[in-house]
This record gives C-alpha cells, structure tokens and sequence, in this order.
C-alpha cells in the first residue's frame, strides 16, 4: 500500500503551530508521512524541527492591515512564496494540505489549489484572521473553534470541530514539574502566561506585586525571551522561564490557577485541563481584536474571569487573582460540565475523507 501524505502549514506565532502538532502525532501513528512548510525566519522553523518533522522554508511576505513601506515588496514575496510552495508539493505529492493560518499559509493554499490538492483550513478565533480570510476562497473545508464562527465563512465550507488538543498537554506531571521548580506543597501554584513573547505590562504588574502574591501562591512566570530578570533568580516560591516547550505540560499539570492572554490554542487547553483562569486579552490597539472575542465568549460561558488590559494595574491583578483563588471550584465544576469532545479525531477524519 502506498503510504500516504500530508503537507502541514501555518506560522508567525506558536498558536499558528501547536495545534497543528495535536494532529501530526496521531496522523504519524497511523502510518502517514508528515511534512511541513514554513517561513524560514519564522517562530515554526524551531517548533517543527526539535518535533524532527520535515520542514520547507519558503519566502514570505507579511499580510498588513495598517500602511507601511514594505507593503510595497512584501507582495512579490508572497508570489514568489507560491512559486516555492508549488515547487514543494510537487515533490512531495501529497494527498491533502493542512493549514493552521498565519501569513506563510497564504501561498501555500494557493499552490495547493493551484495542484489541485484538497485544502483544509482551521481557524482558532472567534474571526477568521486576515490570512485565512484569502485562504478561504481556495479551501475544501474550514474547521472553526467556536460555533459563533459558522457565520463567518460563505460556501457552506464551514464545519465546527474545536481545537485540537496535543495528547503531551493532557499528560503532564504535577511531581514533575513541582521538583523542575522546586516548590512545595504547602501552597498553591500560580503560573503566568504572557504569549511566546512575552507581556511588558502583565509582568510588570506581577513584580511590582511580587512580594505580597509570594504570600498567598508559588509562581510560575512565562515572561517571554529576553524578560527575564536575573535580581529574581533566587527568590524562594518564584521560577521565571523566557520559554518552555516540553516542559509546559508538568507546568500546567502543577498550577492550580493560571493568567494568560487569550489566544485561543492556549485557553482551550486550559479549558481541557479545568483550570481556572484569569484572560487577559490583547488590547484593540495591539491586535485585531480577536483575543478580546475568546475571552468573551470563554466568560459567557463560565469558563474564566477577565480583565481588560486597560484596566490592569499591579493592585488589581493581586485582587482579581485572590478572587480567582476562592472562586476556584466554582470554574472547575463549570469546565467540567462541557461535554467531553476530541476535536483532533474529529479532524483526521475530515483530512481522511479529504484525502480520498
């Protein structure tokens, strides 16, 4: 029988990146070859490669909502982009084409359709992002997160399967990540997630607080590469990473509240292992808006309490946070009530039925 194949594709951020790698491990298990194209500046370039999958860089350019000088070049680079992923799949042959999102998943999708490849497009947020908005015209099919989305996407094209979940994020160890840390047992652990890069305004509202929210919780602080204070280092109860990869899972499997963004990949996740969160969402002055969205609808449902960046100050992040910690069982008992769903073999199932 011939083995089968899958081209992956999506960028720019680990959100565009991670759900993908839910899917690539059990499409590995049952027995298809996986490849991936990416940017080759790219965040996903280092996220593909320690997965040891195959990686194609091609060019691309950057899909801006705002005026700048490189908007001017940066669309020649996009069709050079799809010359290079045309090429690509050439080679490869695959029998489908996954895109996660990101401006590098533009000439991608092009080059597929153009090959005549089923594509299949997932969208994280409540909106579909710019690129996958170009991308939807030359899809098979666009997997959506949240229900509210459906209405987004025109054709008929549009199915509802969630998030997928990595199968490593459900399997972490609380030891494991209690000894990589060295905390106790005797308090309660709060992890901080500020995105891939990092948060300026949400870490410095945690230090600036550091001292007083050392009294009530042990803290994991993802402050992003480059945010790192060393003054810190040995502060008894506190652990301060730029960025973890393998390591996240016994992290989170160790926090018992978290504070994060809201970007989708990462909410969900949360949502799967019932923790209870404070969201605070990417302003509409840094963003499009999307993470505002998430976090809306993840408190409508019960599933988080949320606080505006316009709002945060060290102060009432300590209150919110105290809040969040005795309201605890409440989020849990609401997480718990969703109905059980794996959206990642929901998924496989659409790329098989693609794939014939």
């Amino acid at each position: 029988m011939t083995q089968r194949t899958l081209v992956f594709t999506g960028g720019g951020s680990a959100g565009h990146v991670t759900p993908n790698l839910a899917l690539i491990g059990r499409l590995r298990r049952s027995g298809w070859s996986i490849h991936y194209i990416g940017s080759g500046e790219g965040i996903e370039r280092g996220i593909v490669r320690e997965a040891d999958i195959p990686f194609h860089a091609i060019s691309s350019g950057k899909l801006r909502r705002y005026f700048d000088l490189k908007n001017i070049k940066d669309p020649f680079k996009v069709v050079k982009g799809i010359w290079d992923a045309y090429r690509v799949l050439g080679r490869i042959r695959p029998q489908a084409v996954f895109s996660k999102g990101g401006f590098v998943s533009v000439p991608v999708v092009m080059a597929a359709w153009m090959r005549g490849i089923p594509v299949l497009i997932h969208e994280s947020d409540m909106t579909p992002g710019l690129a996958n908005k170009l991308s939807q015209p030359f899809a098979t099919q666009v997997c959506v997160t949240f229900p509210e989305t459906l209405r987004h996407v025109k054709g008929g094209k549009a199915v509802c399967t969630g998030l997928p979940i990595r199968d490593e994020v459900l399997q972490g160890s609380a030891a494991g990540g209690r000894a990589m840390c060295d905390f106790h047992r005797q308090k309660p652990v709060l992890l901080i997630m500020g995105g891939s890069q990092g948060s300026r305004r949400i870490n410095d509202a945690v230090r600036e607080q550091l001292h007083e929210l050392l009294q009530q919780f042990q803290i994991v602080h993802l402050c992003g590469k480059g945010n790192a204070d060393p003054a810190l280092e040995q502060v008894r109860g506190y652990k301060q990473y730029e960025y973890v990869t393998r390591e996240l899972p016994d992290l989170l499997a160790l926090a018992d509240v978290v504070v994060s963004r809201s970007g989708s990949t990462s909410i969900f996740e949360f949502l799967a292992l019932r923790k209870p969160m404070l969201l605070i969402p990417l302003s509409k002055q840094a963003s499009r808006g999307d993470q505002i969205l998430n976090a809306e609808s993840f408190e409508k449902s019960g599933f988080c309490s949320v606080l505006e960046e316009e709002q945060l100050t060290a102060d009432v992040l300590r209150e919110r946070l105290l809040q969040l910690y005795e309201e605890r069982d409440v989020y849990v008992e609401r997480m718990q009530q969703r109905a059980a769903e794996d959206s990642t073999d929901r998924i496989i199932g659409l790329i098989e039925q693609a794939a014939k």
